[in-house]
């Protein structure tokens, strides 16, 4: 392996755009700076790098776009795994490692086998068939269908195209031991899986010195407001929590059709605010005690990391993803427990001495969490397969 590991970075999406598309831009911005040398091979390159990052773009040519509407989103991925492929064979001995994502890698990935190169397959989010079947189930249970055409709607074209993926493979990126244990449950074995993490930017982040609460305790919700996200189980909570007496709730994202007239009686609450989709939030985090977010799936949500940078102090679910420790640095209860969520908001409203011992260990640690962090990290995981990926080759080729 020469000094300077060499990435192939594949990503079908618009990259450096919102969601996903952002944090896969920081992550390329990272890696590169924690000294790996990279090539991205990206649809639409939405937002332009730091010099020394190599781009090529599958769906664009300068400011002529293919419409990601005009084939579908399969579609669209896999004319990008196509393209990235033939990329890949004609540099056979440009990269160490090749790194893709979901929809937009088998190809590729079989590419990068027949040249013994190693593949890591980033997972935002936990086995798409475990989504599926735990998105469904709490529509079920809420009577209410995913709208038509939503991420965790049903679809058995991208899930076996997905699963094809997760086996050629020979790494899979997660995020959370949640993330992990739901591959691992799926049939995975587990030394495929590696451990990654997203970041927050560090100018971001709030001082200890600066972090002080009082009066009421004011809390946020700060996502898609969708049954994935557990907003009814945050409502629940926080009107069983002693906290709605005097506080404040305020519910910042946009509402998927039918679920706010599920939860109207609730959500008109006199504690409750709709503040609606915010480009400010990391300032609002930091106007906030805590961040609640009782997810029943999830990767590792970003606006957790955001939330700890900004003092806020983290009640989340054990499937949120968030790089914290119960009772150390946040209080974490069981996906889908309201009545343990409301025990952890109750606590904080009613102790505010543990509420700040809390968030100070949490902004303490923050700089585990940056996305400099993250990209160390990375690097250090890439070199690793690297390494394992090596004695196989050799194995492989005696035989």
């Amino acid at each position: 392996m020469v000094d300077k590991i060499r990435v192939l970075y594949s990503f079908p999406h618009k990259i450096g755009a919102t969601g996903i598309c952002y944090a896969a831009w920081e992550h390329v911005e990272s890696i590169r700076a924690a000294g790996a040398d990279v090539t991205v091979c990206t649809g639409v390159l939405h937002k332009q790098f730091s010099e020394g990052i190599h781009v090529n773009t599958t769906l664009s040519r300068g400011k002529l776009r293919v419409p990601y509407r005009l084939f579908g989103r399969i579609g669209s991925c896999r004319i990008h795994d196509w393209m990235t492929s033939r990329w890949l064979l004609k540099n056979p001995n440009r990269y160490d490692i090749v790194h893709g994502f979901a929809l937009g890698s088998l190809e590729t990935v079989r590419a990068a086998v027949k040249l013994g190169i190693p593949t890591v397959l980033e997972r935002c989010n936990a086995h798409t068939r475990y989504a599926y079947e735990v998105v469904q189930a709490e529509c079920k249970r809420l009577e209410m269908k995913m709208p038509h055409g939503s991420s965790h709607e049903f679809n058995a074209a991208q899930l076996t195209r997905e699963e094809l993926e997760y086996d050629a493979a020979d790494y899979l990126f997660c995020p959370s031991e949640f993330v992990a244990q739901t591959f691992v449950n799926y049939g995975i074995n587990p030394s495929k899986i590696e451990r990654f993490q997203y970041g927050f930017k560090s100018s971001r982040s709030t001082s200890s010195e600066e972090y002080h609460k009082s009066g009421g305790l004011t809390a946020l919700f700060a996502a898609a407001c969708t049954p994935r996200k557990g907003l009814h189980y945050a409502l629940d909570a926080w009107l069983s929590s002693s906290a709605c007496e005097s506080g404040r709730f305020l519910i910042a994202g946009e509402f998927i059709p039918g679920y706010a007239e599920r939860l109207s009686d609730k959500l008109s609450h006199p504690s409750v605010t709709l503040i609606g989709y915010r480009s400010d939030l990391s300032e609002v985090m930091r106007n906030c005690d805590v961040l609640i977010l009782p997810s029943i799936e999830e990767g590792s949500a970003l606006v957790t990391y955001d939330a700890r940078a900004a003092g806020c102090l983290l009640l989340v679910s054990d499937a949120s993803g968030a790089i914290c420790e119960h009772e150390e640095n946040a209080l974490v209860h069981p996906a889908g427990d309201a009545a343990a969520l409301a025990e952890h908001i109750s606590r904080v409203d009613g102790d505010r001495t543990l509420l700040n011992r809390l968030t100070s260990r949490s902004l303490q640690s923050i700089d585990e969490i940056t996305w400099e962090a993250a990209g160390i990290r990375m690097v250090k995981a890439y070199e690793r397969m690297v390494r394992q990926h090596k004695p196989l080759m050799d194995s492989h080729q005696r035989n």
